[in-house]
């Protein structure tokens, strides 16, 4: 089933159960879809955009979180949070810290990398294959710490 398909029903749920938490959440993924079709023009699109642009709104809704936080706005930190639970959803299992160290630890060795010098080209390759699987700041951690020792 596509993303927006299952958007869609999940939104219908939602209205159902008059959640409206999630109603706004799923309602910012069809908004984003539906942008990024108009702006590309096409019909349909590929997993990897669905992803990115799910990718995108969970970080919107965390970063959003985190700066009402420090701004002490408790009352706007937790459905940002919630909203970004539900976005988050939609996304493939996230792969943990000790399994992200492991595939750059492959990816290093497989392109030769020899310290921070070679750090653009192994992000290149680690954000590639573990596109949806990780955020792009916990790979960039991990390849720091790999590269620098």
């Amino acid at each position: 089933m596509s993303l927006e398909k299952d958007v869609m029903t999940q939104m219908k749920a939602a209205m159902k159960a008059k959640d409206s938490t999630a109603l706004e959440a799923l309602r910012a993924i069809k908004g984003a879809i539906l942008l990024a079709k108009t702006e590309n023009s096409q019909q349909d699109l590929s997993e990897e955009e669905e992803i990115k642009i799910v990718q995108k709104l969970v970080k919107q809704r965390k970063d959003s979180a985190a700066l009402y936080k420090e701004q002490n706005r408790e009352d706007l930190v937790e459905p940002e949070i919630k909203q970004a639970e539900v976005i988050a959803q939609f996304l493939p299992e996230q792969l943990s810290e000790a399994e992200i160290a492991i595939k750059v630890e492959a990816i290093i060795n497989e392109s030769g990398a020899e310290g921070m010098k070679d750090m653009g080209k192994v992000m290149g390759l680690a954000s590639k294959e573990l596109a949806g699987k990780a955020d792009g700041k916990t790979i960039s951690i991990v390849v720091k710490n790999k590269l620098s020792k």
